[in-house]
């Protein structure tokens, strides 16, 4: 008998073909005897045990194919079916689970191992379903006596558990300060000043409405990338006033034209804890969204700050995500956020929407780390690091 593990491999899987167990075993169990390290042999093993009816060797030669090649597909299906036929539910669950995240869906397959591919699929899906019910049957009375943020903190994470909500992280683009929570809205308790801003949302919006009556003149793009950088996602927005700016505020330099036109917004500006970092803040400008327009998801320059939108004119369909939290803008309701979480604006109507855009600190900055962050931050600066503009959106 050959030694020639190719040749023997050939000889099982004509044996295979004709249904004969018994000689496909042998050129099998002798073709991984001369190339153990071969997984694909082993597999084969294990399938010319399945026709001899021997689940016992079958398992021991499915797990020393995948103790050579873990993401063997057709060996975690055959496992997966091993195991479900055995009533070991968690071990099929284990196998489907990696089979699923192995392929690679773009990939061509055949009609065989598709249909074993949709019998896993549909069995996660089945588990994660019962699941799904256990959990709510059991959590939704203590949920409904939780406090709001205990009890959305608890959901969110047995959806993330069940593959049902992604968990969203810090992504800076230019400064990531640690130990901070990655909160996408943040509590409105947080910013007990926002009543204050909210209420002046009339003499906000007359003033912004005066301008827009007089021309709009002043706004600019607010996307305004210099030739030869990389425009990555804003490439529809970069150098057009589909998205477009007018600022109070820009890095902290106070402009005095914009103020003097809109002298009851620069006053309440004025009033408010801004984000007071010399050379980097604070922002504060007027940011107008045309029809039909979409600002694609992106993530901020620092998580040392956070964001503050006040809505003043919001046609009915316009969007804000951050992370997975999707809201309306609702004039004179303001919302704090951190940028530093991947977020988009969507106004898919055929009229404008206006928000008064602003930054302040992050409020679970001490106050006393102010200062040293101030100083930090500066230092790099001075030390030419050219960090990314700070600038709010």
């Amino acid at each position: 008998m050959t030694n020639d593990p190719t040749v023997l491999n050939q000889q099982g899987m004509a044996a295979l073909s004709q249904g004969d167990a018994a000689r496909a075993v042998a050129a099998f169990a002798a073709a991984a005897a001369v190339d153990p390290a071969a997984g694909i042999l082993h597999y084969n093993l294990a399938n010319a045990h399945a026709l001899a009816g021997n689940p016992a060797a079958q398992q021991d030669a499915l797990d020393a194919a995948l103790d050579r090649d873990p993401y063997m597909a057709h060996a975690l299906l055959a496992r997966g079916r091993l195991h479900e036929n055995q009533g070991r539910t968690a071990e099929a669950l284990a196998d489907y689970g990696r089979l699923v995240a192995a392929v690679d869906s773009r990939e061509p397959v055949g009609p065989g191992f598709a249909a074993g591919l949709d019998h896993a699929t549909q069995v996660l899906e089945a588990a994660n379903a019962a699941l799904a019910a256990r959990l709510d049957g059991a959590l939704t009375d203590e949920l409904a006596q939780a406090s709001p943020q205990a009890a959305m903190r608890v959901r969110h994470a047995v959806e993330a558990q069940l593959g049902r909500r992604r968990i969203y992280v810090h992504q800076p683009l230019a400064l990531h300060y640690p130990y901070m929570p990655a909160i996408q809205y943040f509590e409105r308790d947080l910013f007990p000043w926002l009543a204050e801003l909210e209420a002046a949302t009339p003499l906000i919006r007359a003033e912004l409405q005066a301008l827009l009556a007089a021309g709009g003149d002043g706004f600019a793009p607010y996307v305004n990338y210099p030739p030869g950088v990389p425009v990555n996602q804003w490439r529809e927005l970069n150098h057009s006033d589909a998205w477009a700016a007018r600022f109070f505020l820009h890095h902290g330099t106070r402009d005095e034209a914009m103020c003097a036109l809109c002298p009851n917004t620069a006053e309440v500006l004025g009033r408010m804890p801004l984000f007071d970092l010399p050379g980097r803040g604070p922002t504060a400008f007027f940011s107008l969204l045309k029809p039909r327009t979409v600002i694609p998801p992106h993530t901020g320059a620092t998580n040392i700050r956070s964001i503050i939108h006040l809505p003043l004119i919001v046609p009915e369909g316009c969007w804000f995500r951050v992370g997975n939290d999707t809201r309306p803008w609702t004039p004179g309701q303001a919302f704090a956020f951190d940028d530093t979480i991947e977020h988009e604006a969507h106004n898919p109507t055929d009229e404008l929407r206006a928000v008064l855009i602003l930054d302040t600190w992050n409020p679970f900055i001490a106050a006393d780390e102010r200062p040293l962050i101030s100083r930090w931050v500066n230092e790099l600066d001075a030390h030419g690091l050219g960090l990314a503009g700070f600038s709010a959106a």
